[in-house]
């Protein structure tokens, strides 16, 4: 284990790898100035954190009369956020998951992981998915200009999508493929490409005209890289966020 951490730290493909992901973080930032978006700084310690919608480790700690959790991710923060002035902002989160052990093979469950949070206060889940196409193309585009030596060392060649990413219904795909129908639709497509209606977290927003269909989705990487963004409209009723956690056997005294 040791001498495969030397092999890569000294390998010519690592300063390659920082120098896509400066560019790309950098691109994002002036995707979101131009748009006078605000970058927020990180939560890592708070009371509350994202629940999730599967089991894991708390990684919390007891700092006087207090009990705190490492930021699982910022989604129960970011409304609360948008509660004051702000219509919109994003942060580089570091999030800390102790995922179970029978989850290590899965390729997507990291302990550690830093992701791109954003929220906006009034946006639906089409004008949100416009703003995020329009972001990627942007990020690919700048690195594709910038990275030109680093994505030959790579043996990548990159495209910048030119229309609007495709969207398909999860019982659509479910139908086709079945049982892991997201990482199969990967597999299959040349562009990302979006995934609509999951029942996932207790705040996500239902359809009251058609229960059981939910305002959220996936923005998913092609050629089998798999999800790239998860995300959905916020449940804003009291009586319907209480339902559903009541339905999800939520703890409601916390």
């Amino acid at each position: 284990m040791v001498q495969e951490l030397i092999i890569r730290l000294t390998s010519d493909k690592l300063p390659a790898v920082l120098h896509v992901q400066t560019t790309a973080i950098k691109a994002i930032m002036e995707f979101m100035g131009e748009r006078r978006i605000p970058q927020i700084m990180p939560l890592l310690l708070s009371p509350i954190t994202d629940p999730l919608n599967h089991s894991v480790f708390d990684a919390e700690i007891e700092y006087y009369d207090q009990r705190l959790q490492l930021t699982k991710s910022m989604t129960m923060h970011k409304p609360l956020i948008l509660m004051g002035k702000l219509k919109a902002f994003y942060c580089f989160s570091p999030n800390i998951r102790l995922e179970l052990k029978e989850l290590a093979d899965t390729g997507r469950h990291l302990i550690e992981f830093t992701q791109l949070e954003m929220e906006f206060k009034d946006y639906n889940k089409w004008k949100f998915m416009e703003f995020v196409e329009g972001l990627v193309r942007h990020v690919i585009a700048r690195v594709k200009d910038e990275c030109e030596k680093e994505l030959k060392l790579l043996g990548r060649e990159l495209r910048v999508p030119k229309r609007r990413f495709k969207k398909y219904e999860s019982s659509e795909l479910a139908s086709r493929f079945g049982p892991g129908f997201e990482e199969r639709a990967s597999e299959e497509e040349e562009e990302p490409f979006w995934i609509l209606d999951f029942k996932r977290e207790f705040y996500d927003r239902e359809d009251k005209q058609q229960r059981g269909y939910y305002h959220n989705y996936d923005l998913v990487w092609p050629e089998g890289f798999g999800e790239a963004l998860s995300g959905g409209e916020r449940e804003y009723e009291y009586e319907e966020v209480i339902r559903k956690m009541k339905e999800q056997g939520m703890d409601l005294s916390k």
